[in-house]
């Protein structure tokens, strides 16, 4: 349930800040962002991330000891601190100030992009519970997938990314990478178990997800999605006749038409993936290594995020605890 605290009353708060993250011509400087925070956030630490997997390093090592831990970077960036946090148990309240590329989950949740919205959010306090997905042992905020396009994110270069945003997915991705590597695409053999049920066949493209959008690729009805219901929407792709067939697919996901024949879509909060030979998966848009046995599972309400509004939650409906979420 939504959660309504003083503003007086936040406590100890750590900053994790990726000075890489995002169009850098736009990233407002660190001791402009401190400077907003500080009014509300009178305890603050700053620790500045130096190379990939930091942030969860530190949000690991030190997120036990605040009561709010803020995340100043991209989705991957926000990734990375959720995971530090549940691998040691810890449960403060995480702002998230998105300053990535994409920022995809911020998009999703109605969190505003620009600094001075951002941070009014945070020092009211407001909080939503939001569902995990939990990868074999990593966890991820709002999507993995598996197919082509799955490594679009991981391969864009960082430059590239920071100066067209979204653009170089597009570019890198499919244009570069998707295109020319059609002829080579095969499915792979898959079983897909999910709450009790059972289907295997081939398949040419998978995602979990908690959002609405993922990418500007998967679009889903936003009165189908909600982020607290202990339900992720599950998107599968059959075997393609041809492979310019994904061309066509694509627009039907932009479409929302799933027809349940090469297009399955279903809600699940248990899955088991057990492929013929590894794949690559992407979580919340890096690269997760390859793998072929994958079992995924929703942590209902195993965070509590900063927002200033309830687009996409149920507040009505008991939440369970994070502290048992996860166990």
């Amino acid at each position: 349930m939504s959660q309504i605290l003083d503003l007086h009353n936040h406590g100890k708060t750590l900053l994790i800040y990726n000075p890489r993250a995002g169009r850098s011509v736009k990233r407002p400087p660190l001791a402009e962002i401190v400077a907003r925070l500080q009014p509300t956030f009178g305890e603050l630490v700053v620790q500045t991330t130096a190379r990939p997997g930091h942030a969860a390093e530190l949000a690991r090592q030190s997120g036990r000891d605040y009561d709010t831990v803020i995340c100043c970077g991209g989705d991957g960036t926000l990734s990375e601190v959720i995971n530090g946090l549940l691998a040691a148990d810890a449960h403060p309240k995480i702002g998230y100030i998105p300053m990535g590329s994409t920022n995809d989950l911020a998009k999703n949740i109605g969190l505003p992009t620009s600094l001075d919205r951002v941070t009014e959010v945070l020092s009211h306090g407001r909080t939503v519970q939001y569902d995990i997905g939990r990868f074999n042992d990593r966890y991820f905020t709002y999507f993995a997938s598996f197919g082509p396009g799955v490594s679009v994110s991981y391969s864009t270069p960082q430059r590239m990314k920071n100066m067209l945003g979204y653009s170089a997915y597009m570019i890198n991705g499919f244009v570069l990478g998707v295109v020319p590597a059609l002829r080579e695409v095969k499915p792979k053999h898959i079983r897909v178990e999910y709450d009790g049920k059972v289907l295997e066949d081939d398949f040419y493209f998978g995602a979990v997800s908690n959002a609405y959008s993922a990418a500007g690729i998967i679009k889903y009805n936003e009165d189908d999605v909600c982020f607290n219901d202990g339900k992720f929407e599950v998107m599968l792709v059959r075997r393609l006749h041809h492979p310019a067939q994904l061309f066509s697919m694509l627009h039907k996901i932009r479409r929302r038409d799933y027809d349940g024949e090469t297009l399955l879509y279903l809600h699940a909060s248990r899955l088991r993936f057990t492929f013929s030979s590894p794949v690559k998966w992407t979580l919340d848009g890096e690269c997760s290594g390859d793998v072929q046995d994958v079992s995924i599972e929703v942590l209902p309400g195993a965070v509590r995020l900063c927002s200033e509004g309830n687009r996409g939650f149920r507040v009505n409906s008991a939440q369970q605890d994070p502290a048992q979420a996860q166990r």
